[in-house]
This record gives C-alpha cells, sequence and structure tokens, in this order.
C-alpha cells in the first residue's frame, strides 16, 4: 500500500511540475528533476524528523525500473528517426564530430580530473563523467522543440551514437580500473562481448526489418503496442544484463522498426507511454540528487561548468560544420550537446564501488558528491540552452557569416 502511495505521490508531483511548465512557457524537464529532488530520500528523511510522514518514493524499485524505461523509450523513438541507411551514409561525418567531440571533451575532462582530484585514476573517471552527454534529456529536448525535423538533428544524434557506443567499451575498463584491474581477463571478454552485441544489434537493424513487419501484422492497436514494446524491452533488458547500455539496445531497435509500414502507427501510439516514463526518468535523477553534498563540492562543480561548458559548445559547433551545418544550425548543435545525465551518474557509481580499493573513501565519495550537482547543474542547464538558443544563434551567424 505505501509503495503505490509513493507512485501515486510521483505522478502527482510530475503532472504538477507539467501545469506549472505550461504556465510558465518552459521547459518541463528541469522542473521534473526539482520535484525529485524535493521528493528525494535526503529532504524527506529531514523531515520525517520533523514530524511530517513521507510515503517512500527514493530507492523504490518501480522508479527505478520506470527510469530505464524511460531512456529505453525515449532512444527507440530516437531510432525510429535515425535508419540505418542514414547512419551508414553519415559513419564518415559520425566518425568526425565523434572524434572531435571525444578528443576535447574527454582531453579535457582529463586535465580538469587531474587539477581538481589529483589522482590519476579520479581523472580518467572524470574525464569520462564530462565527456558523455545524455541521449535521454537531449532526445526529449529535441521531441520537444521541433528540432527532431530539422538539419541539426542529424549530427546531434550522429554524435550520441558515437557517445554511447564509446561508452559502453569506457564502462567495462573503468569499472576494471576502480576494482584495482585484478582481472584483465574478465574485462577483456566484458568489452568482446559487448561489441559481439552490437554488431549483432546492427545486423538486426540491417536485415530484421521484414520480421518487424510481419510481427506487427495486426488490426489491434493493442497487440501492436505489446508486440513493439516487448520485443524492445526484451533486447534492452538482455543489453543492460551483459553490459551494454540500454539505450543503445532499444536505439538499433528503433531503427530496425523505422522502415516498416507501422512506423508512424507506433509513434502516434507509443507518444504517451514515452512521455510517461520519460518524466519518471528526469524525477529519478532528482531522486538521486542530495541537496546536502552541494556545499562541499560546490566550487569543484563551477569550475567544470565554467570549463566543460564551452567545451561541449566547441565541439557540437565544429561537429555541425562536419555535417556542412551553416553557423545559426551548428550553434544549435553545441548547444543541445550541453546537457549531462544518466551516464555521467553510472560512471559516478562505478567510481563507489572502488572506495578503499583504489580509490580512498573520502575520493570516491567526493567524485560521486561532484557528479550528482554537477549532473544537475548540466541537465538545467543544457535544456535552458536549448530552449534560448536565440542569441547565440545570432552572435554565431554575426561572427562568422551566414546562416
Amino acid at each position: 500500500m505505501a509503495d503505490l502511495l509513493g507512485v501515486g505521490v510521483l505522478f502527482a508531483a510530475v503532472a504538477v511540475a507539467g501545469v506549472v511548465a505550461v504556465r510558465v512557457d518552459k521547459s518541463v524537464i528541469p522542473l521534473y528533476i526539482v520535484v525529485g529532488m524535493v521528493l528525494s530520500p535526503s529532504v524527506t528523511d529531514d523531515l520525517a524528523v520533523a514530524g511530517v510522514e513521507f510515503p517512500t518514493i527514493g530507492g523504490s524499485e518501480f522508479v527505478d525500473i520506470g527510469a530505464e524505461l524511460g531512456i529505453v523509450f525515449l532512444l527507440f523513438f530516437l531510432g525510429l528517426e535515425f535508419n540505418l541507411d542514414r547512419l551508414v551514409e553519415s559513419r564518415q561525418r559520425i566518425g568526425r564530430a565523434g572524434l572531435l567531440d571525444l578528443g576535447i571533451n574527454f582531453g579535457a575532462g582529463l586535465l580538469l580530473g587531474f587539477a581538481l582530484f589529483r589522482d590519476p585514476l579520479a581523472a580518467v573517471l572524470v574525464a569520462g563523467i564530462v565527456y558523455i552527454s545524455s541521449s535521454a534529456i537531449i532526445t526529449k529536448s529535441l521531441i520537444d522543440l521541433g528540432w527532431i525535423a530539422n538539419d541539426e538533428a542529424e549530427p546531434m544524434l550522429g554524435s550520441l551514437v558515437f557517445e554511447d557506443l564509446f561508452i559502453a567499451v569506457y564502462l567495462t575498463v573503468a569499472a576494471a580500473l576502480v576494482t584495482g584491474g585484478s582481472d584483465v581477463g574478465a574485462a577483456a571478454t566484458s568489452v568482446g562481448v559487448a561489441l559481439a552485441f552490437i554488431v549483432g544489434l546492427l545486423l538486426l537493424a540491417q536485415y530484421g526489418t521484414p520480421w518487424f513487419e510481419r510481427a506487427l501484422e495486426t488490426n489491434s492497436n493493442e497487440y501492436k503496442v505489446l508486440r513493439a514494446v516487448g520485443v524492445t524491452v526484451l533486447i534492452a533488458g538482455v543489453a543492460l544484463a551483459i553490459g551494454v547500455s540500454e539505450a543503445v539496445a532499444a536505439f538499433f531497435v528503433g531503427m530496425a522498426f523505422a522502415p516498416t509500414s507501422h512506423a508512424h502507427d507506433l509513434e502516434n501510439l507509443l507518444e504517451p507511454v514515452r512521455d510517461t516514463f520519460a518524466a519518471v526518468f528526469f524525477f529519478w535523477i532528482g531522486v538521486e540528487t542530495d541537496p546536502t553534498l552541494f556545499p562541499g563540492v560546490a566550487g569543484l562543480v563551477a569550475a567544470a561548468v565554467v570549463v566543460t561548458t564551452p567545451t561541449k559548445i566547441l565541439s557540437g559547433y565544429l561537429g555541425g560544420r562536419a555535417y556542412d551545418l551553416g553557423p545559426r544550425r551548428s550553434m544549435r548543435v553545441g548547444l543541445g550537446m550541453v546537457t549531462r545525465g544518466e551516464f555521467s551518474l553510472i560512471i559516478a557509481a562505478v567510481a563507489l564501488t572502488g572506495a578503499g580499493v583504489s580509490l580512498s573513501v573520502d575520493l570516491a565519495n567526493a567524485i560521486y558528491s561532484f557528479t550528482v550537482a554537477y549532473v544537475l547543474v548540466m541537465s538545467v542547464l543544457g535544456t535552458m540552452l536549448m530552449q534560448y538558443s536565440a542569441p547565440f544563434e545570432r552572435f554565431a551567424v554575426e561572427r562568422f557569416g551566414t546562416e
């Protein structure tokens, strides 16, 4: 009963956030995160001490699984918009833009991490934390702002694909380093399995479309939704179980569905499902945020924001130019890539597993606290930069020429 009450509070809170967002004409994503933070255990436990009891939300299995489903459905829709033919045709540009993104931001992260924490392993972890953009938040913002059908969407989506593929390997290596590198063979095996599964997903996207076409042949919307959700969530779950990003898996499944005659029906039928679980995902980010950690890492976060916001804008802008976009749309690409989110939190959780092993307990906790605060700031800042991109676009056009 208490769990159901907690879920009820969750949905009531995000519904209120949606009403407020409409009233003030602002992106709803930061508001979802804020209400999640307000209802996080770090806040409600303090209220409980004061005699105000709240139902348990933080740590709820529903919230955790709902957040995973939010990522899955957002990236599934991304795949529906970005079919395999476009991916293959753009592979060289994806590679150029992705390598620019990796070189500039991962490199800056290494320097920043060592400057902040004075530890080589911490530098490697911070590099991953500040490098990886949030596929889920960026996809939601692209849809909400109507940019998903614009020219700037393609380099953003291509860079996200590159990042997600890189991070699938990075996380395996990082986990091995954090645990002391005691089992290099197991780490190599995990990387091999991850790469093999990704190749399998590519083959599925290339050759599985006829099967998906037949699987969705039904006059019942109920059965069509259940079949599409069943395939997508099952494959995403298998991916996560073997150490591959569920987001990457859902993206490739979406690409397999994209050429079918049912793609438009799936978009219409699953849009409310996507938005519902996306709200749970953004709420989850807030729930995972402990505002009491902020004072101790405020200076570190401020330094990271100052350093890594311009580097993402620069790499995104150059990535847009690699796609032959003009200054205005290239600036949109740069602004859109600023947001960090789910993968940064996963890397922070990896850092905690090294407490007392490869990292001191204090250092591991400091990296985790830094990441939580950094993700909160960058998720809000990134969505706001996308919503209010016009002044930056004008600057780019005035500084670098015509659109």
